[in-house]
């Protein structure tokens, strides 16, 4: 017997996890984004990480023309772009207010971001509604801040004194 979906989503929403926006561009589909909780470390040798993106998200399709994506890790300010990216506006509008520049493929880097990796993918693998796709890390930008967290379906930042 498998747990139910309801108390799945309760228990996930005790784990605290950073928010990213992964990214990508492909010349049939352009500049993509989604907002993912999903997100991991892999290796480090090589670097690699991974990102899980939902079969029905069309960020998906753009990772699967291009071969390349950019996960960027939201700073503790960017609770905007985090919904901006979440869906329910079309790929051009998430980009809108959005301060970007292309990366060495023409992946979106969300300047604003405390983190960007620009990444190749390696490997997918299929996973319930989900693809796990696991890049290998080519590039990498740190910029000061603080992340943003996502604890119990809200947005929280860390205390730092």
């Amino acid at each position: 017997m498998t747990v139910s979906v309801d108390d799945f989503k309760k228990a996930l929403q005790l784990w605290a996890s950073g928010v990213t926006v992964v990214t990508t561009y492909s010349e049939k589909f352009g500049n993509q984004g989604m907002t993912v909780t999903a997100f991991s470390s892999v290796s480090v040798e090589p670097p690699q990480i991974l990102v899980c993106i939902n079969d029905a998200a069309d960020t998906g399709a753009g990772i699967d023309e291009s071969g390349y994506f950019a996960v960027n890790v939201l700073a503790s300010d960017q609770q905007y772009v985090s919904n901006q990216f979440a869906g329910g506006s079309s790929q051009a509008q998430r980009f809108e207010n959005t301060d970007w520049q292309a990366g060495s493929k023409g992946t979106p880097l969300l300047t604003d971001s405390l983190m960007s990796l620009e990444c190749k993918v390696v490997d997918k693998l299929k996973a319930g509604t989900h693809q796990i796709i696991i890049g290998e890390v080519h590039n990498c930008v740190c910029r000061p801040g603080e992340p943003i967290l996502y604890y119990r379906g809200a947005y929280r930042q860390l205390d730092v004194e």
